[in-house]
């Protein structure tokens, strides 16, 4: 019970120990791979996050490993070409939490795309992104289109263009890369907020941090502290003076969430919209998702919220495209809001900011990572740990060897590869229906949890009794214990959003649920009346604001957005 949420405290003492090698401020995927980076080149290093892993962007993106296509348009062509081919390297690594979807791309009379550019596109794309055979660019006419779409827009129709993209469950992925982490010896930890730097001889050589669950201090020190924290970023810089030069432009988009059928999707679509934007309509899991939206955000942080304006954009951009489903506010199940921390430079227009991700050096030593995308996480994290490795070889004469975590899969995949997990798939989706299970579920969890599925098996074969002690459906109870054992999950929100990303995609699951699992988790960690009482409330808010639109983005001064952090 390494990363248990019962054994918070001896994280904590671990980390103050020794001094680290490296301490990463950020427990996103950036942080989760810098983590898993220098802990398999032999580093002592740890991790704090002040919220819950994945709990910003990572757990609030389109849920896409995405191969670069869009940067195709804006002639970023080293961009697509490491996208391309990480995104195969994050497919291989966690095949039970990445899943291949054909994609359409329909064009119109009139449209951004036409039958020429759209296929030299997708020709070029393939040939840079390293896509393999199987998963090359189809081209269909407006009948093969509607035929894999109906519910496509037939009007003006020309054709489509038809390649592959990645699903994944962003949080369960970042979850995975950070589980490997501390199996590989890292430390790691939530709701650990960093509340001052430390310097010694105008040099950052640690952090305090103060525990969000029991207010307790800890002064953790490292030769060398990295700032992943998104976008949070800029806040850790204003805290060590470095905020000069290049900052981050937070920009939000949205997702709207609808059941199957009342938008039955068939085939996963990435379309334009009248004014030029690309948006995805994707099926998943008896949900069809769409999104999503790009405006400029000066609001909290840590709560963005779905807008009236961004949601009727979504429905807009739906009744555009997919005009006979006749889609209706009412119809929102749920949704997500979320922030992309790009790089912006002072002078340049907001239309130029990037998607690259940068590192910055502050005078004190404090390194900063801003930018970039999920899919490159992996690459991204090389670069910091490359960067650490050469600081501390200057410095002190430690040797540490190169990137080690390309071949290397994440916790849960352990499958043999993508081939592999078809085979790991069937036999263990039969192993979980001799359960008694049925095959949605046992397929669903073998699927969320990959090679530590029998964890969860295991638990609901010899503890049905103790789920019904304790009034709980065995089958939430296998999870829930095991996202406290093994995944450091402690708030309800915790594994109704991160570890099961219940709240978007089973929204009523929650609802049915919700009171047995915080009862349990109440006694589980001996909470008091008035800590069940505010996890329960955050619960219920997070719900509430999964089906009900801000009329406003509320713009927060600079001095509260960076008090939260």
């Amino acid at each position: 019970m390494v990363f248990s949420s019962l054994n918070r405290g001896n994280i904590y003492e671990q980390m103050k120990d020794s001094t680290l090698d490296l301490l990463v401020i950020g427990g996103g995927i950036t942080g989760a791979g810098i983590a898993l980076d220098a802990a398999t080149r032999g580093m002592k290093v740890a991790v704090v996050e002040m919220q819950d892993f994945a709990a910003g962007t990572s757990s609030r993106s389109t849920k896409l490993v995405h191969g670069g296509l869009r940067y195709l348009k804006q002639f970023e062509i080293g961009v697509v070409a490491e996208v391309g081919k990480e995104r195969a390297i994050v497919y291989e690594n966690g095949p039970h939490v990445t899943t291949p979807e054909w994609m359409m791309l329909p064009f119109y009379k009139g449209g951004t795309f036409g039958p020429f550019t759209t296929n030299i596109g997708l020709r070029v794309y393939d040939f840079l992104a390293g896509v393999k055979k199987s998963e090359r660019r189809k081209m269909f006419s407006p009948i093969e289109a509607i035929d894999r779409e109906p519910l496509l827009k037939d009007e003006g129709l020309k054709g489509a263009g038809y390649y592959v993209e990645y699903k994944t469950d962003d949080a369960r992925l970042t979850l995975e890369v950070m589980k490997k982490a501390v199996e590989k010896g890292a430390l790691s930890i939530n709701y650990a907020k960093v509340n001052t730097l430390t310097y010694e001889n105008g040099k950052v050589v640690g952090v305090e941090v103060v525990d969000q669950i029991d207010g307790t201090t800890h002064q953790i020190l490292a030769n060398k502290v990295v700032n992943a924290a998104g976008p949070w970023v800029d806040t850790l810089r204003e805290k060590d003076n470095s905020k000069k030069g290049k900052t981050l432009q937070l920009t939000k988009g949205i997702h709207l969430v609808f059941d199957e059928e009342r938008f039955p999707l068939k085939q996963a679509i990435y379309f334009d919209t009248p004014d030029g934007r690309m948006v995805f309509a994707i099926p998943r899991e008896g949900k069809t998702y769409v999104g999503t939206t790009d405006t400029v955000y000066k609001g909290d942080i840590a709560n963005p919220k779905m807008t009236v304006e961004d949601r009727d954009y979504v429905l807009n951009a739906i009744d555009y495209m997919f005009p006979d489903v006749k889609i209706t506010a009412d119809d929102v199940e749920s949704s997500w809001a979320g922030l992309r921390p790009l790089i912006h430079e002072e002078g340049k227009d907001p239309s130029e900011i990037s998607r690259k991700d940068e590192i910055f050096v502050s005078d004190s030593g404090l390194i900063s990572i801003a930018g970039g995308k999920l899919t490159g996480y992996r690459k991204m994290a090389e670069s910091v740990v490359n960067l650490v490795v050469k600081q501390l070889g200057e410095e002190t004469g430690a040797q540490y060897p190169g990137s080690q975590t390309k071949n290397l899969p994440m916790s849960g995949g352990d499958v043999s590869g993508s081939e592999g997990f078809k085979t790991f798939l069937k036999e263990k989706t039969q192993q979980g229906i001799d359960l008694g299970l049925s095959k949605e579920t046992a397929e669903l969890l073998t699927r969320r949890y990959g090679s530590n599925v029998d964890q969860v098996f295991n638990t609901y074969k010899n503890e049905k009794a103790q789920a019904e002690v304790e009034g709980l459906d065995p089958v939430v109870y296998a999870m829930i214990r095991y996202s406290i054992q093994e995944e450091l999950a402690y708030k309800p929100v915790d594994f109704f959003i991160r570890r099961t990303g219940a709240i978007f995609f089973d929204i009523n699951w929650v609802r049915t649920h919700k009171e047995s699992v915080n009862a349990y988790l109440a006694k589980t960690f001996n909470w008091t009346d008035e800590q069940l009482d505010t996890y329960t409330k955050e619960l219920d808010q997070l719900l509430y604001e999964a089906t009900h639109p801000v009329e406003k983005d509320e713009v927060l001064s600079e001095d509260l957005v960076g008090s939260a952090i």
